[in-house]
Parts: C-alpha cells; sequence; structure tokens
C-alpha cells in the first residue's frame, strides 16, 4: 500500500494523482492538525473556510471510490502532527512507500524533507500541478538578477505562456495599463451583490470548541468562502460577467460601504487549489475576447497582472530570499502592533474600517491591506514579527508563501527593498485620494501636527525624517526627500513632536 498525503492547500480534484486508473494501491490521507491551527493565532472565519473545504474534498475522494482516511481535530488516533500521524498510518497499514506534494510553505517543506530524509521507506515528492512556474523553475530565475524585477519576470511568463499577445508583442502594444488602474470610487452606478455562500459548518464548531482551539475575529455558524471546485467556478463565472468590466479601473479604490468593490475574492480558492491561476487566466482572456465590445483591455490586463504578474512573483522571492525576509527587520522596528488591529477601534476612519473589515469578514483587498494596514503599522514602527502573525492569521487567504513577501517585503520593507523598490508610505492624502474615509473622519486630512491633524500626516514626516540615512539616497524617494528638505524647520519640529505623542502614547 502507498500512503498518499493531501495539505489542506492541495485540494485540487484535477491533479494527475486522480486520473490514475488503478488506484487499489493507494490511501489518501488528509489531517487537521493544532499544528496548522496553532502556529499562530487565526481568524475564525479562516480556520472554518480551510476544515470547510478539506472536509468536503475528501467527501469528493470518497465519491471517487478511493481508500482514505480523515482525521479530524477531535479524532482519538489524531497525533496533531503530519509527521507522528504519518508514522502511525505507515505502522497500521502496512505502508511501503509515501508520497506528497510539495508544500508550498517553508516550514512543511523542510518537515516533509526531513520525513523523507529519516524514513525508513521510500517517500517520494510530486509536484502539486498548480502553478505557472515549478520550484525549479524559480530556482533558476534566483540565478538571473533580472527576474527580480517585477516587470521583466511579468512579460517573461506572458511571453513564454502567450498570454494578451499578438504576433508576439503586447496587446493594445502596451504590457502594463497600472496608470488607468487608480480610480477613486465615486458611486457612479451600482456595484453588483457579491457571490459567497452558506456552508453549513455545525460540526466544525463543534469540533473547534471540543478542541479549545483559540481564534479570534467574528465567529459565525457559516462558511462563506467556496468550499469545492464547483462553488469556485461559480465565484469566478460570476466575477468575469458581473465585476471584470469594471475590475482593472477600480481596484485601488477604497469606500466604507463596499467590502469587495470590484475584486473577484477568489484569492481563498485560489490559494487551496480548487481552481489554478492558469484556467483563470485562460479563461478571463477568452472572456474578453468573445465580449470585447463591453470590456476594455485595462480591465483585463489588470486582473491577469495580479495573479501572473504578482502572484507568482511573489512565489518566486519567497523560494529565493526566504531566509532575509523571514527574519529582515532592515528598518529596526520593534514597536507592539497597535490594537486597532485587534480591536477595530480607532478614531482614525481608515485604520478602524480596514481593520474591522479584516476582523468581520477575514478578507480585505490589496490596497486596504497595503496602504491604510500595512502603511500605518510601518509608519508606528511595529515590529515585523508581529505584522507577519497578525496578517497571516486574520486572512482566509493567507498562506505564508504569499503573505510573508506582501507584509514583509511590499508593505513593511523589512527586507531591505527585495520586493519593493521602495516603502509604500504615504501620508492622508493618499488614502482619501483612493477612498472616501476622510469625508467622515474624526482627524483633520490636511494639517500636520495639530491634536486633530491626520495621524498619517505626521507619522509620515517623521518615518523619512527617522529613517534618511537609509532611504533619502533611493531613487524613488528623492521627490520625497527633497520635499522635507524644503520644509520648514519649524513646521517640521512640531510635526516630528506630534508623531512621538503618537508613537508613545498610541492614543489614535
Amino acid at each position: 500500500m502507498i500512503l498518499r498525503i493531501i495539505l489542506g492547500d492541495q485540494l485540487n480534484p484535477n491533479h494527475s494523482w486522480f486520473k490514475e486508473k488503478n488506484q487499489e494501491n493507494y490511501l489518501y490521507a488528509m489531517m487537521e492538525l493544532r499544528s496548522e491551527t496553532d502556529y499562530v493565532m487565526h481568524h475564525y472565519k479562516k480556520v472554518m473556510a480551510f476544515f470547510d473545504a478539506m472536509r468536503n474534498f475528501h467527501h469528493w475522494l470518497q465519491t471517487q471510490k478511493l481508500n482514505t482516511v480523515y482525521y479530524k481535530l477531535t479524532d482519538k488516533e489524531n497525533k496533531q502532527s503530519f509527521t507522528e500521524n504519518i508514522q502511525f498510518l505507515i505502522d497500521k497499514y502496512n505502508i511501503e512507500e509515501v508520497h506528497y506534494q510539495f508544500p508550498d510553505e517553508k516550514r512543511l517543506y523542510d518537515e516533509f524533507k526531513e520525513l523523507k530524509t529519516n524514513s525508513s521507506i521510500a517517500v517520494k515528492a510530486f509536484d502539486s500541478e498548480h502553478f505557472y512556474c515549478s520550484l525549479q523553475e524559480l530556482a533558476e530565475f534566483g540565478k538571473e538578477k533580472k527576474y527580480e524585477l517585477l516587470e521583466n519576470f511579468y512579460r517573461y511568463v506572458r511571453k513564454k505562456h502567450h498570454v494578451l499577445l499578438e504576433n508576439e508583442k503586447p496587446l493594445g502594444g502596451k504590457w502594463n495599463y497600472d496608470t488607468e488602474n487608480r480610480n477613486k470610487w465615486k458611486e457612479a452606478f451600482k456595484v453588483p451583490k457579491v457571490l459567497t455562500f452558506d456552508n453549513s459548518v455545525d460540526e466544525i464548531i463543534t469540533d473547534l470548541e471540543v478542541a479549545k482551539i483559540e481564534t479570534f475575529g467574528q465567529k459565525t455558524k457559516i462558511s462563506q468562502f467556496p468550499n469545492s471546485r464547483e462553488q469556485a467556478l461559480a465565484q469566478f463565472d460570476y466575477f468575469l460577467k458581473y465585476l471584470l468590466p469594471h475590475f482593472g479601473t477600480y481596484q485601488d479604490a477604497m469606500h466604507t460601504e463596499e467590502v469587495m468593490l470590484f475584486h473577484s475574492n477568489l484569492s481563498f480558492a485560489l490559494n487551496v487549489k480548487m481552481i489554478s491561476p492558469k484556467e483563470i487566466v485562460e479563461k478571463t482572456e477568452a472572456y474578453f475576447y468573445e465580449n470585447q465590445d463591453a470590456i476594455e483591455l485595462a480591465q483585463v490586463e489588470g486582473f491577469i497582472r495580479q495573479i501572473i504578474g504578482w502572484r507568482e512573483y511573489v512565489r518566486m522571492m519567497y523560494w529565493n530570499h526566504f531566509d532575509t525576509m523571514k527574519n529582515g527587520n532592515f528598518l529596526n522596528h520593534n514597536r507592539k502592533l497597535p490594537d486597532v488591529y485587534w480591536t477595530g477601534k480607532s478614531k482614525m476612519n481608515c485604520v478602524a474600517n480596514c481593520a474591522q473589515n479584516s476582523l468581520d469578514n477575514g478578507y480585505a483587498h490589496h490596497i486596504q491591506r497595503l496602504m491604510v494596514l500595512g502603511n500605518f503599522a510601518l509608519l508606528m514602527e511595529t515590529q515585523p514579527d508581529e505584522v507577519d502573525a497578525w496578517y497571516l492569521g486574520v486572512y482566509a487567504d493567507a498562506i505564508e508563501w504569499v503573505q510573508l513577501p506582501n507584509t514583509r517585503g511590499m508593505s513593511q520593507f523589512a527586507d531591505g527593498g527585495k520586493i519593493a523598490t521602495k516603502p509604500y508610505v504615504s501620508s492622508g492624502n493618499y488614502i482619501d485620494k483612493m477612498s472616501n474615509y476622510c469625508s467622515d473622519c474624526s482627524y483633520d486630512k490636511k494639517t500636520k501636527y495639530e491634536e486633530n491633524s491626520c495621524p498619517f500626516n505626521s507619522l509620515y514626516w517623521n518615518f523619512l525624517d527617522r529613517n534618511r540615512e537609509k532611504l533619502q539616497e533611493n531613487r524613488r524617494m528623492k521627490m520625497m526627500y527633497a520635499l522635507l528638505h524644503k520644509m520648514d524647520k519649524t513646521e517640521l519640529s512640531k510635526a516630528l513632536k506630534r508623531a512621538n505623542h503618537l508613537l508613545e502614547t498610541r492614543n489614535f
């Protein structure tokens, strides 16, 4: 008997494992583990979504008449670790060989690598058959530094897989329509209702209570995330029809009354592999060609860029620079994460709204994560480990390979610029430009140092001043530092005093 392990983010019914004709000699094993629920504290809805999808996938395996074993969190045989459970199954079923798909997280990759090294029987690793780029290809990219520039990587993947090309050149004459993807949402028309699901999770609720799993965020009696490939495809089809026509234009916009705006909400389904990036890109491209009278190229390119120009890119950076990212603290930040991330309570309308949205839904879109919550954590000089733990725990789609580069690199600049060529910091002006948060806020977005001045403003100038030595020669920071150097010294002194007050009292 050969034991095949399926991790909680490997729920791909199209994997070649399941297309083999002779399945009698395979035992497929899935496990809910304390080692997975407890390595950081997770949002309630994240745990729900994963366990619901895993149990549903196990049910699908059973409908295929495959030999299976599934350890629920509360099962007595469950040893609560992959290595111990696998060894138990080897002994119980006289297993002769173990198969697994390469894990996407380094900690699990190392655990299975150690299992392979120490096992007395053969242990073989297989590709997950999900991403555009294999781990071997990512390693090759690491030898050529040009691919560490996002645009180079993006163009390479588009060329190799012939995405939005015409005669080997970019469709429409441009590779990137990012400048057309930055519009503020001004409620010009009604946003279509978000497609979510009402998946029953009563058994999971009971198991979490019995196991006393510590979680945070809003609790629920249903899971609104897809739990099957069929639901993921329905979510994708809905996006193409109702949301894609405006996605690119408003992908960076934020609004107090809109959680999703025109975002696909496909990240959870993608990251647990119910649906693949390649099929999303190919179907999106085909849909565009069939509906060019209704959809502009900028909308489509903006969405596809998020898949192959960012998602695949951060995975490459994760594997090629893991140690630098995981341990990096380039700016030497060591303060605690502000309480608003756990409570959603602040007089700052933007931060409170985005934090509460995250706590309520286990979701926030990329600009809320980067330019509000990430920006604020960075300006508040937060220790990167604390930022990592919160982002990894709060979002249902957060798996370390995608979370770490986005948080540690893009958001906190803790890697010293491996991913982001400059820190993503801003004053209140950017937030006002992209949202309606400032219109009903207790703070004044236009002033720097008064008691009711937007905290982003003074903290922004404090960040630039504090990090002059490290950042002022950065080519993309030249304009910011030119403004800082021209600022009236008395004005700057007042702004720094206001920022120091906020950093010390944390009263905002």
